[in-house]
């Protein structure tokens, strides 16, 4: 599938940059040539020869090199590749693609290039959600620059938040995408996620306690693999990951619309956490407290979004996988779920507050097919993420 490639690789300056060595050897292994670039920074953190002894080739650092510049190094390391891929794209990495900078070999192969590119963003979450950042990742994609990543985890400076580096295997799969050679590229996958916020007035609402995480790192790994994702997303706290078509919604009514609309898909996975009420009677204006006493709130039942879309007669995706979160038998009441709504797997987790699930880095879930159930082990939620799209890769090939 990429044997034969040719890939520069571009390691910015972050203790992320340890990771371009496993993304070089995986490389290597499935027959990429890598020409490495190694930044004055990315110097820092990793060696010449540790990336040269993986590569296979001589690292690239100065860009006033006499032997290769009398020969137009740089012009000629730029376009003899495939794919540029920037891997970890610091802040001042995208500052500088944005920007149109070159005052550096790394900067200057960037805007001298004619080929693709793809970054893999790594930084503080702080340096990440700046509004320069967030400007600069904008104009990047509008430049038609892919990206994969940034995942939610713990920092090397004790923060934590989006900004870890993509995984190496997340990494190969972008690439893979951007050759058109992903498994699931002309695949059309419907995520939803978040949580929906019912509306009891104005400012009041009933909603359940989701970042919509794992919806994030799901629609980021299918969009790796070369899909085409509609990300249906409620009122999350994770941003949605670059390269998929968003589609915000509030409440569980609207997002059946927008999911309903979305249709025809090859899959659709509900990962969102839909509230299952709504109130009948919300208040058209905020709820004042009286001396009649508490309101009276009508709860009345949301439409169920994967059993009807489970058991659609038309258009029906040909994988439909649930979410079910549990803090209580987890076994025997996804796999009830998964017979009672019709859909094809579920993915099953213990939300309970003690396992810290619910909100966090880490995930532990349970998948229930029609073959029987696989425990996986507690993972990030991004390699949960990883794992699942690959599954659901091989499903529909």
């Amino acid at each position: 599938m990429l044997s034969g490639k040719r890939v520069l690789l571009i390691i910015g300056g972050g203790i992320a940059a340890y990771k371009a060595l496993d993304l070089i050897r995986r490389l290597k292994e499935r027959g990429v040539a890598v020409t490495p670039v190694l930044t004055r920074a990315g110097g820092e953190f990793v060696t010449p020869l540790s990336v040269s002894a993986l590569a296979g080739e001589k690292v690239h650092q100065q860009l006033f090199d006499l032997t290769a510049e009398a020969e137009m190094g740089h012009i000629e390391l730029s376009r003899s590749a495939d794919l540029v891929v920037v891997a970890p794209a610091t802040a001042d990495l995208m500052a500088k693609i944005a920007g149109g900078h070159a005052d550096d070999l790394a900067s200057t192969l960037l805007l001298a290039t004619d080929t693709a590119v793809l970054i893999a963003p790594a930084m503080n979450v702080r340096m990440w959600q700046h509004a320069a950042t967030q400007r600069n990742l904008a104009t990047l994609t509008g430049d038609g620059i892919a990206v994969v990543g940034p995942n939610d985890g713990d920092m090397a400076c004790g923060e934590y938040g989006p900004g870890r580096m993509a995984e190496p295997l997340e990494i190969v799969a972008a690439i893979e995408a951007a050759f058109g050679a992903g498994p699931l590229s002309g695949k059309h996958v419907i995520v939803t996620s978040g949580p929906t916020h019912e509306p009891i007035d104005p400012v009041r609402y009933i909603a359940n306690r989701s970042s919509g995480a794992q919806g994030a790192a799901l629609a980021g790994a299918l969009t790796a693999l070369g899909a085409r994702v509609s990300f249906v997303t409620g009122p999350a706290t994770v941003p949605p990951p670059p390269g998929v078509e968003v589609i915000a919604v509030e409440t569980a009514r609207e997002m059946q619309a927008v999911v309903e609309a979305a249709l025809p898909a090859d899959a659709a996975i509900f990962a969102a956490a839909v509230a299952d009420w709504h109130v009948a009677n919300a208040g058209a204006q905020k709820i004042k407290k009286g001396k009649d006493g508490l309101p009276e709130i009508a709860l009345k039942e949301n439409p169920d979004i994967l059993a009807a879309i489970a058991g659609r007669s038309e258009n029906r995706p040909n994988l439909v996988i649930g979410f079910a979160a549990e803090t209580e038998n987890v076994a025997e009441h996804a796999a009830a779920k998964r017979a009672r709504k019709g859909c094809d797997w579920i993915v099953a987790n213990d939300v309970s507050p003690e396992t810290g699930i619910m909100g966090g880095a880490e995930n532990k879930v349970l998948l229930i097919t029609g073959d029987g159930a696989e425990d996986w082990p507690r993972m990030s939620k991004a390699e949960v993420a990883a794992r699942l799209a690959q599954r659901i890769a091989a499903a529909l090939a």
